[in-house]
Order: structure tokens, then C-alpha cells, then sequence
């Protein structure tokens, strides 16, 4: 037992200013490797005027989090590697052993690693966040509930949440990104005046761009833009209109409500399809 404590005590004096040095640099390193990757982060991540700053600061935390971990982490395993080399340890196994690991579990996780660096991507550039409404390659959409570097997670207008893998994320469509647009298409009567529609398209939405209710949602009054084309049985009109990010939705639907009211006012026909038989009488004998 008196051996066994002396070996020890003999390897403490031997290794102790070794080891304490290890440890200091990897502390300090840790440090500095965190204070740099913090300050290119904030650099690199340019200012996004539709962010609020308390947005903006945790998108930068967020990166700054995912980096610092993977810092951290790389830094105290080459520390160990140190601390083993210094007490004699032949870490050459190692490395090789870690070696043959990392490439079983690379082959075997290459869609966790095509995940995490496509969540990472995502948050960086900013093309989404959490409470925007996306649509994910044309498939899924929803309001962004989270955002992980695994995943994406929607919720519907049914109530579904969808689980989405960041790699398998494609094309994402951002449908509240600093605004939207109220873009409708309505069929009149080949009867109407157009230029009467356009008047009484144009008066209702100037009726609710300042209607006190209405009016924060709504940037540019919905408009009538164009004849779009003719259909069979009606000329359709093109309405566009720009709203807040989130309000496209609620100022639409209180537009067609509005407009279906103007329209029957005006007595401007809304048709729907008709199909017409013509017909010859025969006259035999």
C-alpha cells in the first residue's frame, strides 16, 4: 500500500506542472477559440432590418452555442490527448481505434450529419424561423413550431405537426417574411363595366386600409391590377394588395367578404359555369 502511494506521489511530482500547463492552455484556448468564434459569428451574420434585435440575438446565440459546443469539445479531447501522452500512454491505438469508429459511424450516420449541417445553414441564413408560415418542398406547410439542427417541426392548419429532417429540406418557401401580398383572382360577367369593377374593387379596399381595425395589417390597399384573362364564362380580374407578414390570410378572407357585399350592391354579376344546348327541330311528315 506504502509503494503504491509512493509511485503516485512520485508521478505527481514528476507530471504536475506538465499536466497544470495542459489544462491552462486548454482553458485559455477554449476561451479565446469562444471570444473569436463569437465575434466572426456577429460579423458574418449580417443585420436583417425585418429581425427585431432581440431576434437577431438569439439567431447569433444559436450559432454561437452550436460552434462553442463543438470547440469545446474538440479542444478538451486533444487535451486528454496530451495529458495521456504525458503519463506514457501510447495514444497511436487510439487514433487508430477512434479512427476506424468514426469512419463505421460516419457511414452510419451520414443523414445525422446532413441534418445537423442543413439545420445549421437554415439558421445562419436566416431562412426561417420559428412562427413564420413555410412550405416545405411544395409538400408540407405550416407554422414553423421549432427548429432544431436535426429538424423542422410544422403544425397545420388541421392541428398536424410534422416532424421534418433537416436534409430532407429541399426547398423551403417563407410565406411571412417581412410581408405578404393579398393576390386574388375574380370572374365578373363579360356584361360588366370594367371600369365600374374596377371602382368599386379599388373603393373597398381604400374603405378597409383605413378602417381602424384593419388598417395595421395592410400596407398597400388591395387593388385592382388587371384584366388577367378570359375564361368561359367570365373575365377575370387580377387584385393584389401587400399586408404584414402574418395578416395575409385574415385580410384576404375580409376582403372577398367585403367585395361579394360591394359587388352585389352594384349589382355586378359573379357568374358561375353555364353550358347551352342548341338544339334544331325537325318538321317530317
Amino acid at each position: 500500500m506504502e509503494a503504491a502511494i509512493n509511485t503516485v506521489e512520485q508521478l505527481f511530482n514528476q507530471h504536475a506542472f506538465a499536466v497544470a500547463l495542459i489544462v491552462i492552455a486548454a482553458y485559455i484556448a477554449r476561451k479565446l477559440a469562444l471570444a473569436v468564434a463569437s465575434r466572426v459569428i456577429q460579423r458574418t451574420v449580417g443585420h436583417d432590418r425585418t429581425l427585431t434585435q432581440a431576434a437577431e440575438d438569439k439567431r447569433e446565440k444559436t450559432l454561437i452555442d452550436i460552434i462553442g459546443t463543438a470547440l469545446r469539445v474538440g479542444i478538451w479531447v486533444i487535451a486528454g490527448m496530451m495529458l495521456l501522452e504525458e503519463f506514457g500512454v501510447n495514444i497511436a491505438p487510439l487514433l487508430a481505434g477512434a479512427g476506424v469508429i468514426g469512419i463505421a459511424l460516419g457511414f452510419g450516420a451520414q443523414s445525422l450529419v446532413k441534418d445537423a449541417l442543413t439545420g445549421l445553414f437554415i439558421i445562419f441564413e436566416n431562412q426561417y424561423r420559428v412562427g413564420d408560415v413555410v412550405q416545405i418542398n411544395s409538400e408540407v406547410a405550416g407554422v414553423v413550431e421549432k427548429i432544431t439542427l436535426r429538424e423542422t417541426v410544422l403544425r397545420d392548419l388541421d392541428g398536424m405537426v410534422h416532424h421534418i429532417p433537416n436534409g430532407y429540406v429541399q426547398v423551403a418557401t417563407n410565406m411571412t417574411m417581412q410581408f405578404s401580398n393579398v393576390n386574388i383572382d375574380i370572374g365578373v360577367s363579360y356584361s360588366a363595366d370594367i371600369d365600374h369593377v374596377e371602382k368599386v374593387i379599388n373603393d373597398v379596399g381604400d374603405a378597409m386600409a383605413h378602417d381602424k381595425k384593419w388598417r395595421d395589417a395592410i400596407i398597400e390597399a388591395p387593388a385592382f391590377l388587371r384584366v388577367d384573362s378570359f375564361a368561359d364564362s367570365a373575365v377575370v380580374i387580377k387584385i393584389l394588395g401587400k399586408t404584414t407578414a402574418d395578416q395575409r390570410w385574415a385580410v384576404a378572407g375580409e376582403f372577398r367578404r367585403r367585395l361579394k357585399a360591394a359587388f352585389d350592391k352594384n349589382g355586378v354579376e359573379i357568374p358561375f359555369p353555364q353550358l347551352v344546348v342548341h338544339g334544331n327541330s325537325t318538321n317530317t311528315k
